[in-house]
């Protein structure tokens, strides 16, 4: 395997010998066999493990497992503990999705304070095969069907070559020590769910199923590429960018069965989703003047083009005085009110604590240079890399505000609370700020 994992990094060019290397390890089977040929393979390395303190005394005990590991090996050795069930409830998340948040924001914080270059993560081939079967069931398109990406940013993913039976096959002839986390025995979890009930009813149609979708992950991955090099040449003939509007000629979609599809991957990224495209073709010649809106831009269909302009870009800034009852910015409007100070998990509307606000506030457009400390941490995140970790499109963060209280960014609107504005036990009055689209 070893010779393997080699192969893999290299035709990827996923790192390099020279390059220090943050692990994260869980204490698992996959991330202890990642760990276990880094090491043999005379990285640079560092360990990095999360206790998210869900399982009492076994999140304790994985966590000094790993340390221990460390400690022999004579690998660097960070961790944290987290309050995950209280961020994922304050978030109004998935206990999957705040996991994933809290970690992956740490993560950062680490690569850039000790100065790594690279984050490995253990997903393996199997991971991948179940992340394809969710995106099916919950509606895809092409680029779900190409699995975990190799390499997103600063993260790579080296075991993506191996399949679960692969390495339980080398961690044993390597006697490599790890630990089971009694949640994956159970099905309380949409992954958990194919793992043990739908994968073992594939492998009775294909018992090498894993590697049937290696095989098919290439030919997706290939696929995708040579998509792309279609989208460019067919952008390059209909598509022009004038002024910071953007035309697409209509004739583009005459010879396509499945125009709708098609209009969605050359607008997706300004916010349109899917139903709207399928509702633009069908009004593309007949209702010349017609509008559809995203947050951020308007598609307007034209005579002989479909224009997208993005909304007004000088918004300016709105003061927001004591009392003062609703405000306007853009095409957005927030409605306040004092409240009972409880805790709301919807995203449009945020509770803050009145005593720490400072009135007048001020509501603007994030520019950069902008930090906050998100909910649930103790210290400050530049908005623009609290937004990539979001997942936050180019378009979207074009209309992204900010609720300030003397300089301070007490909301980032839409998003997330400042942990420095939030209710707490001692909190006597609070305010409700609720943001929409104004009619």
């Amino acid at each position: 395997m070893l010779k393997l994992f080699h192969d893999h990094i290299a035709r990827h060019q996923l790192c390099k010998a020279t390059d220090k290397i943050l692990l994260a390890v869980s204490g698992g089977l996959d991330s202890m066999v990642m760990l276990n040929l880094f090491h043999q393979a005379r990285y640079s390395i560092a360990v990095a493990h999360c206790n998210f303190q869900l399982r009492g005394a076994e999140s304790d005990g994985d966590e000094e497992f790993v340390e221990k590991q460390c400690s022999h090996l004579k690998v660097p050795f960070y961790s944290i503990q987290f309050d995950t069930n209280n961020y994922a409830w304050e978030n109004s998340l998935s206990i999957q999705i705040a996991a994933r948040q809290l970690r992956y924001a740490w993560f950062e914080e680490l690569v850039e304070q000790e100065k790594l270059d690279k984050l490995a993560t253990a997903h393996h081939l199997n991971d991948s095969l179940e992340t394809v079967l969710l995106n099916l069931c919950k509606g895809t398109g092409v680029q779900g069907l190409a699995g975990i990406p190799l390499e997103n940013r600063f993260i790579i993913r080296p075991m993506l070559f191996a399949s679960r039976a692969e390495i339980e096959v080398f961690a044993a002839a390597e006697k490599i020590k790890w630990r089971e986390d009694s949640s994956n025995l159970t099905d309380d979890y949409q992954r958990n769910f194919l793992r043990h009930q739908i994968i073992p009813l594939l492998k009775e149609i294909n018992p090498s199923i894993e590697h049937t979708f290696s095989i098919t992950l290439e030919k997706v991955r290939g696929g995708l590429e040579l998509m792309s090099a279609s989208q460019k040449e067919l952008e390059n003939f209909f598509v022009k960018t004038i002024d910071g509007n953007t035309f697409i000629k209509k004739e583009a979609f005459q010879s396509f069965h499945y125009a709708a599809p098609v209009l969605w991957e050359l607008i997706k990224h300004f916010g349109f989703n899917i139903e709207q495209c399928e509702e633009i073709i069908q009004s593309i010649h007949s209702q010349s003047g017609k509008k559809f809106l995203t947050a951020s831009c308007q598609l307007i269909i034209d005579r002989e083009s479909l224009i997208i302009a993005p909304h007004q870009d000088s918004w300016g800034q709105t003061e927001i005085k004591t009392g003062q009852l609703q405000a306007m910015l853009g095409p957005w409007k927030l409605l306040i009110e004092e409240c009972e100070p409880v805790i709301k998990t919807n995203r449009s509307e945020a509770i803050l604590d009145v005593e720490k606000l400072h009135f007048p506030l001020h509501w603007r457009k994030w520019k950069a240079g902008d930090s906050f400390y998100p909910l649930g941490m103790e210290h400050h995140k530049k908005i623009s890399d609290f937004l990539i970790d979001q997942k936050i499109s180019v378009a979207e963060k074009d209309s992204v505000t900010v609720l300030e209280s003397n300089g301070e960014i007490a909301w980032v609107v839409g998003h997330r609370v400042d942990n420095r504005f939030k209710i707490t036990e001692q909190t006597k009055r609070a305010i409700a700020f609720q943001i929409s689209i104004a009619s």
